[in-house]
């Protein structure tokens, strides 16, 4: 579990980055909902980081890019160890200027300057710098953890269990996940350090351990357990050995997530007869059923703007999203062949990443779901599911 791996031949023919050209399915949208033009005239002193900036800037999703009659515009120069970036308005006029260093790694680089674009103009975190982790089938029967960038590039192999690994989670503020590791008789949560590989177990009682999520300020984990013999919601310390049940009743309880301020839990049960979202203090109490569409509900996650994503039943299954805030009502935002499922947002709470299952093969898209768009971040032969965008480190 300590050996560093890289990532094999093999692999990389069975996966392949669908980013450049992206393939979109139509998705429900409100007509208000579109991005502002952006013409990108070059930075000049690097041509390769220029690219990388130009394709960081086109798969972001906040700029729609265009070859005239754009609403703005950006030029730069990168010299030495850092590149300015100019954003004006359609006029000419220069809205404001951007500095960002210039890394050995250009690719990460490029990350960190688109953001701070879209850091200054929309007041976002971007996410050029985020990664997405997944499992992805390398034999029958088998899975392991990888993780790619935000466009689906630089692919890594976190584990090599020769087992099921699954259900990856980042760990907030850091640059580790955890995971459902399947054993011979039971299932454990692991905790892995990304860089150095080096893992831990943090759950293996007898039976069920899954679905870890971690509380947004890193000390608690939610999880299921079958502790006697009923699968229900859990609350452990991250660094300790306490923990504490949240339901207790015949039903059976998955996938947990954390509201982002860390006091809720929105879970799926299906005590109502088939499998529902519901919600719950972290502390403990009664539960309330959220209403959703679709005749099931699954696979929650939270936005740091307080809207959740699940995977709806409505024939298949698609994305839908519940605005907790109350600005506008559940919506079913994905209306395309194949059954989507477990959706993950990124931290701009506006781009979701889901696995879409069609003609027997899994692959990873992402949505956008203000404009609609949606694109093959990862496909081909490997089956890959059950992603999870990182936060902002």
């Amino acid at each position: 579990m300590f050996k560093k791996f890289l990532i094999l031949s093999a692999v990389m023919a069975i996966i392949s980055t669908a980013a450049v050209d992206a393939q979109e399915v139509k998705v429900i949208k409100r007509l208000t909902d579109r991005n502002p033009t952006l013409m990108y005239k070059d930075i000049t002193g690097n041509p390769e980081l220029a690219k990388l900036i130009q394709s960081d800037l086109k798969y972001c999703g906040w700029f729609d890019l265009v070859d005239s009659g754009a609403e703005y515009f950006i030029t730069g120069a990168a010299a030495g160890n850092q590149v300015q970036m100019v954003l004006a308005n359609g006029n000419g006029t220069t809205l404001f200027t951007v500095n960002s260093p210039i890394t050995q790694n250009l690719r990460t680089a490029a990350h960190k300057a688109v953001d701070a674009i879209l850091k200054k103009k929309f007041s976002i975190a971007g996410i050029c710098s985020t990664r997405i982790a997944f499992a992805g089938e390398t034999q029958p029967g088998k899975k392991e953890i990888f993780t790619c960038d935000f466009d689906g590039q630089n692919i890594l192999q976190l584990t090599n269990s020769s087992s099921l690994s699954v259900e990856p989670d980042w760990i907030p503020k850091r640059d580790a996940i955890v995971y459902t590791l399947y054993m011979k008789r039971f299932t454990d949560i692991v905790e892995l350090d990304v860089p150095s590989r080096r893992s831990r177990s943090l759950a293996q009682f007898p039976g069920l351990n899954s679905g870890a999520a971690i509380s947004p300020n890193g000390n608690v984990m939610a999880l299921i357990l079958s502790r006697d013999n009923q699968v229900e919601l859990y609350i452990k310390s991250f660094a300790g050995r306490e923990f504490q049940r949240l339901t207790n009743d015949i039903s059976v309880e998955a996938s947990p997530c954390w509201s982002p301020a860390g006091d809720k839990i929105c879970y799926v049960s299906d005590k109502s007869g088939r499998p529902s979202l519901y919600v719950i203090d972290s502390r403990g109490g009664a539960s309330v059923r959220l209403p959703t569409v679709g005749t099931e509900a699954v696979s929650p996650s939270w936005s740091a703007d307080n809207k959740i994503a699940y995977s709806a039943k409505s024939g298949g299954y698609t994305i839908a999203v519940l605005d907790l805030s109350g600005k506008e009502p559940g919506k079913t935002v994905v209306n395309a062949a194949g059954d989507w499922e477990s959706p993950s947002w990124a931290p701009d709470s506006r781009h979701v990443v889901c696995a879409r299952k069609l003609g027997g093969n899994s692959s990873l898209y992402v949505i956008d779901t203000w404009t609609g768009k949606a694109r093959q971040l990862l496909g081909g032969k490997m089956n890959i599911v059950l992603p999870s965008w990182s936060g902002i480190k």
